[in-house]
């Protein structure tokens, strides 16, 4: 999918970038899920439910903190610093490091920057595979 007239990224605010990175992750998460086999679509949902709720985005975000570039880290801790609605369902700093990751993904694909999203998405998915691994 190609990006066509979008102003540079930098200039969007954290919201907007997050609004973005959420359905992005969101997506990896639902093809990553997929890739495991056919299941009803009640289970694919409580599957992928699992994954992108603010704590594991926040658990997620943590495994790839040291790989990130200062221009990512800046991006990542503008969408964390951001003041939001926090919901009741999850602690200040989990929903505020989930918004960084949000947002840092929101950017990277709207610079286009596909090969770096897979990367680091990788990082966090074969992480959170072998946590859970028996």
């Amino acid at each position: 999918m190609e990006i066509a007239n979008i102003q540079d990224p930098r200039e969007l605010s954290p919201l907007v970038l997050a609004y973005v990175g959420d359905a992005v992750y969101e997506l990896l998460v639902r093809t990553r899920i997929l890739e495991q086999g056919n299941a009803p679509v009640q289970k694919l949902h409580s599957r992928t439910v699992r994954r992108v709720c603010a704590a594991a985005q926040a658990e997620g975000l943590h495994r790839i903190e040291p790989m990130l570039t200062e221009e990512e880290l800046s991006v990542y801790r503008r969408g964390r610093n951001t003041h939001n609605n926090i919901p009741k369902n999850a602690s200040p700093a989990v929903y505020r490091a989930s918004t960084g990751l949000e947002a840092l993904f929101g950017y990277l694909y709207l610079k286009g920057e596909k090969a770096r999203i897979d990367m680091l998405f990788s990082v966090i998915w074969e992480g959170k595979q072998a946590e859970e691994a028996p």
